[in-house]
């Protein structure tokens, strides 16, 4: 008998958490939301200090690595670390999560270089990535599926905290301070955190559970990820995609991750095990959480840029403009986990939150140099309102599907696909930016400006920071008073095509959000619905015996009877 089929015959102790009284109950799920807090106010308020970032450390080519390294760490490290609170509890590896990503800030704000600044936003990541494997396992600890959708609105309320505050936030810091300060601010905020998750957060090491790190598990997933992640960042930018260095890169992620498959296969405690992807309701979330996923991470990240570059207005007001997008979010979200708890079903939710952001998608993707604040507004309302009403849906849905004692494992490993479609996301939207960039700034340059501008003068202005630093403003009116008379004209025809070159780049970005939300729509339509389970009791006292094996779905009618939905054979051996 393999590994993988005597894993059912363990007896985890999973009792604890649904135990809570009203004092643990309280104090926990503030340190979880606190953890939520630091994390999303980093995102929100780096986003929109990321073009003044690259103006001063002259990195407009390394544009989406700022966020691309957090992603990269961050999403290696959710299945990862979510499969060892499984294993060694969740309170210690999350506080250790808050640490690594305080310590990660505070080199982010004294670098001095691009390099350093996304080394270290990489370091963030890793502790980005053990917050978010652990923050939504223990919700679900807590609250049983029938109840999460009430509690959706908790969290929503800490991801819409940061994303009204911290846009608007971090643009006044970065115009009257300095961007350094969008990185250090996170330090009160996780000096909070580990006082309420020390002191009050409660332990519970689990029992009758084989402590087996999945090494060969965890090396074989970092080679597969890490490779295709750098392939599509240097393709089209530094090397062309047909190139041998992206070519190698992906061909060798590709044999790592048939390495990563056969090594799950042969785990005690698989980091990811394959017998998930036999449940059809995993599947298909998987799959949707990627692709939107990899739609929301490069429509919010090239806003801000679009709004200071094109439109031309300030970071703080780039900032203030993502606001309606996350307020709508929050309703959204707010409004289908209330929905999803009264009703119990969660299909129809998604196909309406799908067929929304096709839409808001849309919207996004023709705008143009012409484009007012106001249509930005209105497309960001739609797009969020949209995604907001997806959000709750496909975790519960999968961790509903599941017993409670895989909840660790299926809920990172949802947050992983979300994750690395988001990274995914950014690194293609980032080098098809920046190629469709430079082709449409060489197509539509006046002849009469390329002839008086030096070649290598020109290949340094070749990059959009002239529309957001005024430094480079300064810079370009000098080079082009020095050429002569019609200074004035050349510059001014000389933005205008730095304008358009980015409106037609950030218009490329935006379609590929579309294909990605009909994708997700299209889905959805095969997600299976079955009735939410109301206590997570019910699975902790029961016997090995009556365990579903990992590709069973369960659910439990009020009276606590289970009846099978959709099995697959039996790995229990009888």
């Amino acid at each position: 008998m393999s590994a993988t089929a005597a894993r059912p015959n363990r007896q985890p102790n999973i009792q604890g958490f649904h135990e809570l009284d009203r004092r643990q109950l309280i104090w926990t799920v503030a340190g979880v939301l606190l953890g939520l807090l630091l994390s999303s106010l980093d995102q929100t308020i780096v986003g929109t200090a990321l073009p003044k970032i690259i103006a001063d450390l002259h990195g407009f080519n390394h544009y989406s690595w700022v966020v691309t390294a957090y992603l990269l760490t961050s999403t290696t490290a959710v299945p990862i670390f979510g499969k060892l609170s499984d294993i060694f509890g969740r309170k210690w590896i999350y506080v250790s999560g808050i640490i690594v990503f305080m310590f990660g800030s505070i080199l982010c704000g004294a670098a001095h270089s691009m390099t350093q600044l996304i080394v270290f936003r990489g370091l963030q990541g890793i502790g980005g990535g053990i917050m978010a494997a652990n923050a939504f396992a223990i919700i679900g600890d807590i609250f049983p599926p029938a109840q999460r959708g009430k509690w959706q609105g908790i969290t929503s309320s800490v991801f819409g905290l940061s994303s009204v505050v911290g846009p608007p936030l971090g643009g006044w810091i970065t115009d009257v301070s300095s961007w350094r300060w969008v990185f250090y601010i996170n330090i009160p905020v996780g000096i909070l955190a580990l006082t309420v998750l020390i002191v009050a957060f409660p332990y519970f090491r689990p029992s009758g559970i084989k402590r087996v790190i999945d090494w060969a598990g965890v090396a074989t997933l970092i080679l597969a990820v890490v490779p295709l992640l750098l392939a599509l960042t240097l393709a089209g930018g530094q090397y062309a995609w047909g190139s041998p260095q992206v070519i190698g890169l992906i061909l060798f992620s590709i044999a790592m991750f048939a390495t990563f498959a056969l090594a799950e296969s042969r785990a005690v405690e698989p980091v990811l095990p394959l017998t998930l992807f036999k449940n059809r309701i995993f599947v298909v979330g998987a799959i949707v959480m990627f692709v939107t996923g990899l739609a929301l991470f490069g429509a919010t990240l090239y806003i801000p840029l679009f709004v200071q570059g094109v439109i031309g207005r300030s970071a703080a007001s780039s900032g203030a403009i993502l606001t309606p997008f996350m307020l709508s979010l929050i309703v959204g979200s707010t409004t289908s986990g209330q929905l999803i708890s009264r009703r119990g079903r969660y299909k129809a939710n998604a196909l309406v939150g799908t067929a929304i952001m096709i839409v808001g998608m849309t919207l996004l993707a023709r705008m143009g140099v012409g484009t007012s604040n106001g249509t930005v507004i209105r497309n960001m309302i739609v797009t969020g309102f949209g995604t907001g009403l997806t959000f709750p849906v496909f975790t519960i849905a999968v961790q509903n599907a599941f017993p409670i004692t895989l909840l660790g494992v299926v809920t990172s490993a949802t947050q992983f696909f979300r994750q690395i479609g988001g990274t995914l996301g950014t690194a293609v939207m980032g080098s098809l930016l920046t190629s469709h960039f430079t082709h449409s700034f060489q197509a539509n340059l006046p002849a009469d400006v390329h002839a008086a501008v030096p070649p290598s003068v020109l290949a340094q202005l070749e990059n959009p920071q002239v529309l957001v630093s005024a430094q480079a403003q300064a810079q370009l009116k000098g080079i082009f008073a020095a050429i002569g008379p019609g200074a004035q004209t050349f510059y001014g025809t000389f933005v205008g095509v730095v304008r358009q070159a980015l409106a037609d780049g950030t218009h490329v970005v935006f379609t590929i959000s579309v294909i990605g939300a009909v994708i997700a729509f299209a889905c959805t339509w095969f997600l299976q619905e079955i009735p939410l389970r109301r206590s997570n009791r019910i699975e902790a006292s029961e016997e090995t015996a009556t365990m579903p094996s990992i590709g069973q779905v369960t659910t439990n009618v009020p009276t606590g009877q289970r009846r099978p939905t959709e099995a697959v054979p039996s790995s229990r051996g009888d």
